[in-house]
């Protein structure tokens, strides 16, 4: 007998809240975006001037920010980039597909000694 217990989607997708209702690594994230922001701002604020940095900052906090809250497939932003380098990268694009007649590879033996025997047919009509 097979008992199957369903568990609401709520529950399954529980993350713990360590931070500001935050999980770790979205805090960790967060606070990686914020510093990313910040530093750049004040990198660039006096050579190209407050709007390009600012949109600079924006810009440069933007991958980490996703790599805490964007979640694809139910993959983190990590685990999605390792995914798509696996795939894209370290696997051969050209697939080459080449048939093996396991039957006949089996028999190749078999056939080439009969193909050096004569036929009945050659044997009958001599």
């Amino acid at each position: 007998m097979h008992i199957e217990i369903k568990i609401p989607k709520e529950i399954s997708e529980y993350q713990e809240s360590v931070f500001f209702g935050l999980s770790l690594r979205q805090f960790v994230c967060s606070l990686l975006a914020v510093t990313a922001a910040v530093g750049l701002y004040f990198l660039l604020n006096h050579t190209v001037g407050a709007e390009i940095a600012g949109w600079a900052s924006v810009l440069g906090a933007s991958p980490f920010a996703a790599c805490g809250f964007i979640r694809y497939h139910g993959m983190t932003a990590g685990q999605t980039l390792f995914t798509i380098l696996r795939s894209e990268i370290f696997t051969p694009r050209r697939l080459v597909f080449k048939s093996e007649n396991l039957y006949h590879t089996a028999l190749a033996g078999h056939i080439r000694a009969g193909a050096k025997k004569p036929s009945r047919e050659t044997e009958v009509a001599a």
